[in-house]
């Protein structure tokens, strides 16, 4: 949703998490750009209130007619990013259990979206709700400002109009992960991906800029993080890079850790909406990405290229593989804002599985979730990782 702003639970019962799910019988030689995961989308996404959905959908026009009014160059680009024409609402009709719980569903990848906040409150009194008390709505979803009171970086898609979460913020993010990786050891590695916001966009009348995402923003993920998970069960370019010259180098040599020694660890992958070098303030004092906790979204042919963010795996699909047989780690997904849910079309998903993106994003990885009810994502196979059927070569013990 945010590119299209560049451009202009149900109830389930969960499974507990089992030693099963977390793939014994693969080979632990397996490096871990070699297996494939599922993700999910925003993970700490809750659902948005119908009312600010409605609201919104008389500002904001569907995708089909932002594309109609574009150039023909930016008209490609925005169709491989919002591929189906969907109205705001129904692009933000989905809505995620606890990181745990997705966690104890079998999902090793997460994508948490993080917000600067560095004097606290800044998105305490959302503009979407004031509007809505002032035309005197009284039954909105609930939210909690306390919760996003204190300093430090909160996590939220849109501010002021898609709010909730069920991590608000960033801290509390890595404290559920903690948690859980302390209660299952030996893991699947959990793929993280962290979404910097470096753009805001206010829509709604009385809505401000967010606090700018400075150099110090960055340092405060990375100081999050290693607050939260000992440096010894996290997964660094600079454990991948070791005596390369760069880390581009020792990804196309195959110098992942193997699925035997990245047990029971995570590894942060750093991206925005701005495309791959939106975070490039991340890379300043760090070159390369030395000293950094996270991968960086990058481009091949870039000296700390190890991580690319390739959505849309109908369109960019030979491009994916041929990323994945290089040796790069791939996030693409498996529907992009609901359209694939509503018509239950799985289409989109067996594409990216084929395509080898380790890492596969859904909005539905929980049966009853989707509107319908039929639609649901599941990593082909069943529990938490499989072979990669692009790169890998050895999959069994």
């Amino acid at each position: 949703m945010m590119k299209l702003l560049l451009g202009l639970s149900a109830g389930v019962a969960f499974a507990t998490s089992s030693p099963a799910l977390d793939a014994p019988d693969l080979s632990p030689d397996l490096k871990i750009n070699q297996i494939q995961v599922l993700g999910t989308h925003n993970s700490y996404h809750a659902a948005v209130d119908p009312h600010i959905l409605k609201m919104m959908d008389g500002r904001l026009p569907s995708m089909g007619k932002i594309v109609s009014s574009l150039p023909a160059a930016a008209r490609r680009q925005f169709l491989i990013d919002h591929p189906n024409d969907v109205t705001f609402s129904q692009a933000l009709d989905y809505a995620h259990p606890t990181l745990a719980r997705q966690l104890d569903l079998g999902v090793r990848g997460l994508e948490i979206d993080v917000n600067p906040d560095p004097e606290g409150g800044v998105y305490s009194d959302p503009v979407a709700y004031r509007i809505l008390r002032a035309q005197g709505v009284t039954d909105l979803l609930p939210f909690d400002p306390t919760s996003v009171a204190a300093p430090g970086l909160k996590v939220l898609h849109m501010p002021d109009v898609d709010f909730r979460s069920t991590c608000p913020t960033f801290r509390n993010c890595i404290s559920e992960i903690r948690t859980w990786s302390d209660g299952h050891p030996g893991h699947v590695p959990i793929f993280v991906m962290i979404e910097a916001k470096v753009k805001s966009f206010p829509i709604l009348p009385g809505s401000q800029p967010a606090p700018a995402f400075t150099r110090e923003t960055f340092d405060e993920i990375d100081r999050t993080i290693l607050e939260g998970i000992p440096r010894d069960r996290i997964i660094t370019p600079d454990d991948v890079r070791g005596d390369f010259p760069t880390l581009e180098a020792a990804v196309l040599a195959g110098a992942w850790p193997t699925l035997a020694s990245a047990r029971g660890k995570v590894v942060f992958l750093l991206m925005t909406a701005t495309g791959h070098d939106g975070a490039a303030a991340y890379l300043i004092d760090h070159p390369g990405l030395k000293g950094r906790v996270a991968f960086m979204d990058s481009q091949p042919g870039q000296s700390h290229a190890a991580f690319i963010l390739d959505d849309n795996a109908v369109a960019r699909g030979e491009e994916i593989r041929d990323e994945v047989k290089k040796g790069y780690l791939v996030r693409t997904r498996s529907d992009i804002e609901t359209y694939e849910a509503r018509i239950n079309d799985l289409s989109r998903a067996k594409a990216a599985f084929a395509s080898g993106g380790q890492i596969v994003s859904t909005d539905y990885e929980a049966p009853g979730a989707a509107p319908g009810g039929a639609y649901v994502v599941t990593l082909p196979g069943g529990g938490a990782a499989r072979c990669n059927p692009v790169s890998a070569t050895t999959c069994s013990r």
